[in-house]
């Protein structure tokens, strides 16, 4: 993105523009003129530069990298081989980003498995790299419960997505009504039928015992 930015601004001066008039601002190029700028290029490593500050933000996907370089208009060559000497050089690997993407997601925005599968195919990564990553996650987070229950890592997340609504929920009296507002709230997040039920029917419990 910053790359990206910084392509299109160029040496543009927009404050030279407005003060100077038309003879002294410079000219911003657009996006058509960029293009065209881009599919000039025949120095490998500038296309390659341009791929490094695309991943400066966050790691990304090598979908998204290809479409982002193809878009800015650079020849398809020359993106397949900035693509290819990134994977060299593990600036670009689907599995670690994917690993990633679930970490984070777990942490921060807890989402059920459905969702993630949904939202790395969006980014372009491919079939087999979810089904590996979603294996390991399932592998290194299911547990135990008190009872000596097997507990599922979407059954955790969807345990501390209702925790982070607990108040809310707590809010609504009627323990039915909440228990289909947790329902609603976990389904929406890309939990599959049972575990919202599971989850909802005891986070009514808990949202009502933290209303006392």
């Amino acid at each position: 993105m910053t790359g990206e930015r910084g392509d299109a601004t160029g040496g543009a001066s927009s404050s030279g523009a407005g003060q100077g008039g038309a003879g002294q601002g410079r000219h911003r190029a657009t996006f058509a003129e960029r293009r065209e700028r881009h599919a000039a290029i025949d120095d490998p490593t500038l296309v390659l530069e341009a791929a490094a500050r695309f991943l400066e933000p966050r790691a990304r996907s090598v979908a998204e990298v290809r479409r982002r370089l193809t878009g800015a208009g650079y020849r398809p060559e020359l993106v397949e081989g900035s693509i290819s000497r990134m994977l060299e050089l593990a600036m670009l690997d689907d599995e670690a980003f994917a690993r990633a993407w679930i970490e984070s997601r777990d942490r921060a925005r807890p989402r059920g498995e459905r969702a993630i599968r949904q939202e790395l195919g969006l980014k372009g990564v491919d079939r087999a790299t979810v089904d590996l990553v979603l294996a390991e996650r399932r592998e290194a987070v299911t547990v135990a419960n008190d009872d000596g229950i097997t507990v599922s890592p979407d059954q955790v997340a969807a345990e501390r997505l209702l925790a982070r609504h607990a108040r809310s929920l707590a809010r609504v009296a009627d323990p039915r009504q909440r228990r289909q507002r947790a329902y609603a709230l976990l389904a929406r997040n890309g939990f599959d039928p049972e575990v919202c039920r599971t989850v909802a029917a005891a986070g009514v419990d808990t949202a009502g015992d933290s209303d006392e």
